[in-house]
């Protein structure tokens, strides 16, 4: 007897169109009322029910991870194109400062993404893992270069920028604090030249 799991189906045209529509205008409440927006309002402005939206995304975490999926997807491609670059250290530091970027696009998204790391229910953590890996490849580079601390971790990592883009989002009124707080951080990556090499 086959204990292969049978394919999941495709979705009938109908669904398909109000899948697109409570994604649209999710991604429109996120970006104007952060991702607290209310789900009833969206669902009301994709011309559907509260049920049809559980239908689809069956809690607000599984909602906001199909809203990020396109600018997750950017990052981890801009990670595995830093993983090329000559200067690690410098390709590590790039890629957290677009991290931070992402995470402060939409009020309430760096929040979800530090609670997503401790929370393997969460419906970001795979969104979190992602990041993680990608982030984790960069990081050996750059410690593997001598140019980063070898006591350093992807989670600190992660969690000090989403910690940026939450005190940034908390202040609006300094657009440039995200960066300053992102540069006070990076110089504490640095290695001590007097640190032995990773394994050494």
């Amino acid at each position: 007897m086959s204990t292969a799991p049978t394919p999941a189906r495709p979705m009938r045209a109908d669904a398909r169109r109000n899948h697109d529509r409570l994604l649209s205008e999710a991604r429109t409440s996120f970006a104007a009322q952060g991702t607290d927006a209310s789900l009833e309002d969206i669902a009301r402005r994709a011309g559907v029910g509260i049920g049809t939206l559980y239908r689809h995304f069956p809690n607000r975490q599984a909602l906001m991870n199909a809203v990020f999926q396109e600018a997750l997807s950017a990052l981890l491609d801009r990670s595995r194109e830093l993983a090329r670059a000559n200067e690690p250290c410098t390709a590590l530091v790039e890629w957290l400062g677009a991290v931070v970027t992402h995470a402060g696009e939409y009020r309430g998204l760096a929040h979800g993404l530090m609670s997503a790391s401790g929370d393997e229910t969460s419906e970001l953590t795979a969104c979190h893992m992602s990041l993680r890996r990608a982030g984790a490849q960069l990081l050996m580079r750059a410690q593997t270069s001598g140019s980063v601390r070898a006591d350093v971790s992807i989670d600190d990592l992660l969690q000090l920028t989403n910690a940026i883009a939450l005190a940034a989002e908390q202040s609006p009124a300094d657009p440039a604090l995200a960066d300053r707080l992102l540069r006070l951080t990076l110089r504490g990556l640095k290695a001590d030249p007097a640190d032995p090499p990773p394994g050494g």
